[in-house]
């Protein structure tokens, strides 16, 4: 014979009695502590109807619990229980069914759940003992969340030891820095308050989350100078008065009134974290030295979790704070470029592996759109791609071309493979928004993919070379591309397209079938969500990055061009075209030091270069100024000396404008200087979220 379940569980507030039930519904055995629970006798009971244990009130719904004895079933009701002196009490009763087939053996037990009245609850050190340190520590010490633990925590005091209860630790262990023996001037914060009642007064006074520090003469500020528990066995109306007064906070005062309190100091490896607050209101017994006793042994294990916690969030805050600075946290185009990204680890320990993307606009309206995976997951492979993925934004911004750059990277692979071996694999792209032209290098990495306005699209090939760092392979080499108006752009890892389970030509066809016919005409947002679905549930999946991009072209009136000769006078021609075109675009306010930086541009290319010279302005979110030349040698900016004749152009140049900058083409240079224009934000990049939770679901 056994009951079918878990009998309810003990509890430090109320009083259990057992009663055996039989097939016709007699009371059939009974537990000793009838007299204690109900105030009625064995006898009283033994061979009566199970209804004659409730009013009459309650007797319809005590048949529906021995119907469910009957259909094997559990249930629990809250009745009105008769009592010996024919009084009701409200009393918690689960009927549970029986497992066996003796003759006369009881059919169901009913377990008689009674509140302990406030005079006796907190008599018996052994229960609460048992309900503080066996049953919850376990509990509550389970998670390594901060808040969730102390939540725990003061659920496991309340009721079991007091009838309120609030936990307050130091501020500098909440905000993860290190934490030193504090004293009594220390920062605190309350993280978590309940009481049994339900009282909102008790929320009101004492608000979780607030930063405070306690005034000279009240407990609070003794148990952070002592570091030793405060007992308090009776606050009459004068201690709770003055405590509300040095406080500033009178309701704190009137809810301490008549109150037996103890505050329990949590230590962890001889650290003051902080304090339980522990109260136990009027009609209680009062705390004594043995409750004191009890109290501390669980604030010492409770100090225990909290510390465990600490360190938990102080090392994943460390490891989130390296992890995000190794993903971009913006990316930046043109403004007749959208980009929008998608990147998730495949590790849920670690929040980035080797995967990583970028987007950077480059002067001339040009943008560099970057995808990289290293080989490998977890911090090696983070670590790793946070070198390549700096070195390439520094090259980028050197403006070397794709395949130079892959190249440089492709050497410091191979010196990094020195120390421990890596590879890895990148495209690398260009797009330039004048000319609607698109230069792709790739490093062992998947083909990009182009998808036009028509509804056609295509994986774009591009020249093979093996992954960065894999000695002795083929040179790397660009190819460019004429992109039509408004197409997409998509590069991406490996782990978007493959995996276990899945074949990778199976995953190209499901993303070429992704964009596809009318994907131009769909929200970047929603492409980018589509991208990922059906991968979240995948819990074999490699890192993943994806970067799409819409590209469209400048507008032709943002943009101008005039070939001049390499004759002095064309200085004087610019200058005109440049004044002629600001009054166009209706930047008059620009057009004295645009004409001085023109002028200055074109001398330095007359002086230096042989051949016609190319001026070219462009209207994007700056005004950029541009001289073409047909000779490779890049200038420098020098200070020239008193008794020099030249040398001075650039630095006026680099006086003058924003930023300026040279790179190198096909048929010779580009030297360029841009200016904001007033009104415009000359970075409007984005802030993107680069960790899981956020950049998947970003609007």
């Amino acid at each position: 014979m056994a009951p079918r379940g878990d009998a309810p569980a003990a509890d430090s507030a109320s009083r259990t009695l057992v009663l055996g039930i039989d097939g016709v519904r007699r009371v059939v055995q009974c537990g000793p502590n009838v007299g204690t629970v109900i105030g009625r006798t064995t006898g009283d009971l033994i061979g009566r109807p199970a209804a004659d244990l409730v009013g009459d009130e309650g007797k319809a719904e005590l048949e529906t619990l021995l119907e469910a004895i009957g259909a094997g079933q559990e249930r629990t009701a809250v009745l009105p229980v008769l009592r010996g002196d024919r009084t009701v009490t409200d009393a918690v009763v689960t009927a549970q069914p029986m497992v066996g087939d003796e003759a006369g053996a009881a059919a169901g037990l009913l377990f008689v759940r009674v509140a302990l009245p406030p005079s006796e609850r907190y008599q018996d050190p052994a229960l609460m003992r048992r309900a503080l340190m066996d049953d919850q520590v376990t509990r509550f010490g389970a998670s390594l969340d901060l808040d969730q633990s102390a939540r725990g925590l003061v659920d496991a005091v309340v009721p079991h030891f007091c009838t309120a209860a609030s936990v307050l630790v130091l501020e500098s262990l909440v905000a993860a820095d290190e934490v030193h023996s504090e004293s009594g001037s220390a920062v605190l914060r309350r993280i978590a308050v309940t009481s049994d009642d339900g009282n909102p007064a008790w929320t009101s006074a004492f608000p979780v989350g607030e930063v405070l520090v306690f005034p000279e003469g009240t407990p609070y500020r003794e148990v952070m100078d002592t570091a030793r528990p405060v007992h308090l066995p009776h606050i009459d109306e004068d201690a709770a008065g003055s405590i509300g007064t040095k406080w500033r906070r009178g309701p704190a005062g009137d809810l301490l009134k008549g109150v037996s309190m103890v505050l329990l100091p949590m230590i962890a490896r001889d650290t003051l974290l902080g304090f339980i607050a522990c109260t136990r209101v009027p009609g209680f017994r009062k705390f004594d030295a043995y409750d004191v006793e009890i109290g501390m042994e669980f604030a010492a294990r409770a100090a225990i979790v909290i510390d465990n916690a600490r360190l938990f969030s102080r090392e994943r805050a460390t490891a989130l704070a390296l992890q995000r600075s190794l993903l971009p946290n913006r990316l930046s185009a043109p403004s007749s470029v959208e980009v929008r990204h998608r990147y998730l680890p495949g590790s849920k320990l670690v929040e980035v592996g080797g995967d990583w993307y970028e987007s950077i606009a480059l002067p001339g309206a040009r943008v560099a759109l970057i995808v990289g995976d290293v080989a490998g997951h977890g911090v090696r492979a983070a670590v790793t791609m946070g070198r390549l993925r700096t070195a390439l934004h520094t090259l980028a911004n050197l403006e070397l071309p794709p395949a130079d750059a892959l190249h440089v990277m492709h050497e410091l692979m191979i010196e990094l493979g020195e120390q421990e071996p890596h590879f890895a694999t990148c495209v690398y792209a260009v797009y330039d928004a004048t000319s609607g032209t698109i230069e792709i290098a790739s490093a062992g990495h998947l083909p990009p993919l182009l998808a036009g306005p028509a509804g056609d699209n295509e994986y774009l090939q591009v020249p093979p070379a093996p992954p960065l760092g894999v000695a002795g392979g083929q040179a790397i080499e660009s190819r460019e591309f004429t992109v039509e108006d408004g197409s997409l752009f998509v590069i991406y890892t490996d782990g978007l397209v493959e995996n276990r389970g899945r074949d990778i030509d199976d995953g190209l066809a499901r993303l070429r079938g992704i964009f596809g016919p009318g994907s131009v005409e769909r929200p970047m947002e929603d492409l980018a969500k589509a991208t990922l679905d059906g991968v979240y549930a995948d819990q074999h999946r490699d890192d993943i990055a994806v970067l799409i991009a819409r590209l469209r072209r400048l507008p032709e009136d943002r943009c101008a061009s005039w070939s001049l000769p390499a004759d002095p006078a064309a200085v004087r021609r610019a200058r005109g075209h440049v004044r002629t075109r600001l009054e166009e675009w209706g930047l008059e306010d620009l057009d004295y030091t645009t004409q001085l930086l023109a002028s200055e541009l074109i001398t330095n290319a007359m002086r230096y270069a042989h051949g016609p010279i190319e001026l070219r302005l462009l209207l994007e979110r700056t005004l950029v100024c541009e001289v073409l030349d047909r000779s490779a040698a890049l200038p420098r900016l020098r200070r020239a000396e008193d008794d020099d004749e030249n040398g001075r152009g650039l630095l006026v140049v680099s006086q003058l404008a924003h930023r300026w900058g040279t790179r190198r083409t096909a048929s010779g240079k580009v030297v360029w200087c841009e200016q904001i224009v007033p009104g415009v934000d000359p970075d409007p990049a984005d802030q993107v979220s680069s960790w899981p939770g956020e950049s998947h679901h970003r609007e």
